[in-house]
């Protein structure tokens, strides 16, 4: 991420959040994301964050979503995914890169240890192990997005396609923001060999974050292919 500098009358203006600047600015110049972390932790509410990441001035909306990446629970999701239509690019990366983890700190300390096994397991591609567990922590607590988005990702690598596109769709019902979902679900009716399905989930990933590149490939190569059809 490259530092762009910025209008210099947002440093001498207090309204403008200086101190968080402050703060950034030295984060960009040492990577220290610690230090950045501890600093911001004491002066800022997850609440002031989510304000300063709407505000006017792109470095203060910069500074905010990247603390919020680092900081936020999934109380800031809505936040984050409306960062990821930022008109600044940075923002949007820093969104994109954030909002993930944000996706993963719901429920309780017990509920967050396990979906972080479940997602080590994927990462593995131990796809067996994944649905049981995934099925128990599901039925547990249901309103745990990133639990449906897992075990959608290991139906899909046992080939278990159908189920992974009604874990995808679920997994968007309840965070409306997963536009990796709506892109694993794009794959999926791929797989299945349904450009038209397929065209509708990317499109969707699309709107959702306009950055998906490798998703706008697909969306022009299947729009042609519908169209010639």
């Amino acid at each position: 991420m490259c530092h762009v500098a910025g209008d210099p009358s947002v440093k001498n203006d207090p309204i403008r959040s200086p101190h968080l600047l402050d703060l950034y600015e030295k984060y960009l110049d040492n990577q220290d994301s610690a230090g950045y972390i501890r600093q911001v932790s004491v002066r800022y509410t997850q609440g002031t964050l989510q304000r300063l990441a709407r505000h006017q001035f792109r470095e203060v909306r910069r500074a905010a979503v990247l603390a919020l990446g680092f900081l936020g629970d999934y109380h800031c999701n809505h936040t984050m995914g409306r960062s990821l239509l930022d008109d600044d690019r940075t923002v949007r990366t820093l969104a994109e890169n954030g909002i993930r983890s944000v996706w993963t700190r719901l429920g309780g300390e017990q509920e967050r240890r396990e979906l972080e096994e479940i997602l080590r397991l994927n990462a593995a591609q131990q796809y067996k192990e994944v649905v049981p567990r995934a099925n128990k922590l599901i039925e547990r607590c249901p309103w745990l997005a990133e639990a449906w988005y897992q075990r959608a990702l290991a139906h899909h690598g046992l080939g278990r396609l159908a189920d992974a596109i009604r874990d995808c769709h679920e997994c968007l019902e309840i965070n409306p923001y997963h536009f990796i979902a709506a892109t694993s679900m794009g794959q999926a009716y791929l797989e299945l060999e349904n450009p038209v399905s397929a065209l509708e989930c990317f499109r969707r990933a699309l709107r959702l974050n306009p950055d998906l590149e490798a998703v706008r490939n697909h969306v022009v190569r299947l729009a042609r292919m519908v169209e010639d059809k």
